[in-house]
């Protein structure tokens, strides 16, 4: 009998069904794309449904399904809690977002804002900053790929990160934007229907009792609500999550391609609904110990219990729900980042006078070349997902102070801004090797708002507005 919960094969077959589907899905979808517009933004014509359903999706990746589990497995209550707490993300970006999208009705980019608002060097520091965790998060959603093959059906970590990244480059590059969404509205409502069959099936076959009583026994330190090291966690948390949303083009793409008044709604919708789905999923962690289960890899651990708890069966619907999650993260992540490097980089550095049709194609090329780079990056299985993807947040948390407060208050300069960016970005960088991943993006956050506070008390200037309306 294999240890496995899913047969090879069948976990190929689910692969490749789920592949073809979606790549014609999105080659049918792109037969709207006239414009460059309608291939990075969607038209700017997106409806609420729509907006919810792939803010939600997207925010469900490889942290909700396979690292929610695994730092649950780490510090117990406060890492099931800790990364509920990250819908904090999209319920504060909500009134950002329909602020974003009044002060820039024609930007394409987070990249746009900062090059308007800070000047050059702030722009430049912020690319390198958005670049780095594009690519940790790009790297994290491959190995995720690669390590839930693996954990169910036992094929080749290489086959699986494979698979995902070919079946999300094809579909993005045919579709763009409008793929994205469309194929992000199927998988919020695969991801919903199956953490509720999972959560309902879970309870039933094990018992919340019986797991708190074994790690009352055996396990006393992953239910104190007072674990230093998990309380930490849950402070870095929220702040990596707010930064990862508040700077990524991800969001911002998504508030620039919205219908008026949408966006709002939208993000308020999809923080709801993201909320309860980390506790459900890192709840499965809590089951470990009862059932003696000890993988080689703690990022494992999801889908290794609920295998091992729903069966074949059950172990199927683990496979569709978190592949839906992670394609719906890389595609958005593949197509907002190719956006960030057509339109700050190619259009606005390199070649200005490029025709909608020119910036068409260098855009595919774009999404072609990261995911080409990604699965390179991916070989290795350089690290965890939960530790790829907190040494991010020391980049990330940087940039929080300066995107709120550039959008709501003038006196920030430029100069400031990019000094709470890099030095931010150091600091956190310097706590994350010296201290800990989890208080990389909290260290980040603290130094760079005090740079900030310091340059609005020491600015004269007033920032005019009306200069974010030009040159988009």
């Amino acid at each position: 009998m294999s240890e496995f919960a899913l047969d090879r094969w069948l976990g190929l077959t689910i692969v490749a069904v789920f592949g073809v589907g979606w790549v014609l899905f999105g080659y049918w979808l792109g037969r709207k794309n006239k414009t460059h517009e309608d291939f990075a933004l969607a038209g700017r014509n997106v409806g609420f449904a729509f907006a919810a359903a792939t803010a939600m999706a997207t925010w469900v990746t490889s942290n909700t399904t396979l690292v929610a589990p695994q730092l649950t497995y780490q510090f117990g209550l406060w890492g099931m809690i800790g990364y509920s707490l990250a819908a904090l993300g999209l319920l504060l970006f909500a009134p950002m977002a329909k602020r974003i999208k009044s002060l820039l009705p024609q930007g394409y980019t987070s990249g746009d804002f900062i090059r308007l608002r800070y000047g050059p060097v702030a722009w430049w520091i912020f690319l390198f900053i958005s670049l780095i965790y594009a690519f940790a998060w790009l790297i994290s959603l491959g190995m995720a790929g690669g390590i839930l093959l693996e954990s169910l059906s036992g094929l080749d970590y290489h086959v699986g990160m494979s698979a995902i990244l070919l079946i999300c480059v094809g579909y993005t590059l045919f579709g763009g934007m409008r793929a994205v969404i469309a194929t992000d509205f199927i998988q919020a409502l695969i991801i919903i229907l199956g953490v509720s069959v999972i959560a309902y099936w879970l309870i039933d076959n094990i018992g919340l009792e019986s797991i708190h009583q074994n790690l009352s026994d055996n396990s006393p330190k992953l239910l104190d609500m007072l674990f230093p090291a998990a309380l930490m966690f849950l402070f870095n948390n929220i702040f990596f999550g707010l930064g990862e949303i508040f700077h990524s083009n991800v969001w911002w793409s998504r508030a620039l391609s919205f219908k008026k008044n949408v966006a709002f709604k939208a993000y308020i919708t999809a923080g709801l609904m993201w909320l309860p789905i980390p506790i459900v999923t890192g709840f499965i962690a809590l089951a470990a110990p009862k059932l003696g289960i000890f993988p080689p890899s703690p990022d494992m651990i999801g889908p290794t219990v609920a295998a091992a708890v729903l069966g074949k069966a059950g172990a199927v619907i683990v496979f569709i729900v978190i592949f839906s999650a992670l394609a719906s993260s890389l595609d958005s992540l593949l197509a907002a980042t190719s956006d960030l490097v057509t339109q700050d980089l190619f259009h606005k550095k390199i070649k200005p006078g490029a025709s909608d049709k020119t910036l068409m194609r260098f855009n595919r090329f774009c999404i072609l070349a990261l995911g080409i780079a990604t699965w390179l990056l991916c070989m290795p299985r350089i690290a965890t997902l939960g530790g790829l993807l907190n040494f991010a947040g020391a980049f990330v948390a940087s940039t929080i102070w300066p995107i709120v407060l550039g959008l709501y208050w003038r006196k920030l300069t430029g100069k400031y801004a990019a000094l709470a960016m890099a030095l931010g970005t150091a600091a956190g960088l310097a706590s994350y090797f010296i201290i800990g991943f989890y208080v990389a993006a909290l260290t980040a956050c603290a130094v760079s708002g005090l740079i900030c506070w310091l340059g609005i008390v020491r600015s004269q200037h007033l920032f005019d507005w009306q200069q974010l309306s030009e040159d988009q």
